[in-house]
């Protein structure tokens, strides 16, 4: 393999892998687990002007 070839292989992996994480990342997600961030508790503060 030239090195060409063999560096677009390589940047070709990295990005499958890349991508791969992210989807088991998101398919594995557990909305049960963790507290959602805009049902969270409203901390209301007022300046002083």
């Amino acid at each position: 393999m030239s090195g060409k070839t063999l560096t677009l292989l390589l940047i070709l992996a990295f990005v499958a892998l890349t991508l791969g994480s992210f989807i088991w990342f998101i398919m594995s997600w557990d909305k049960s687990k963790t507290q959602s961030v805009t049902t969270g508790p409203q901390i209301i503060e007022e300046r002083i002007a």
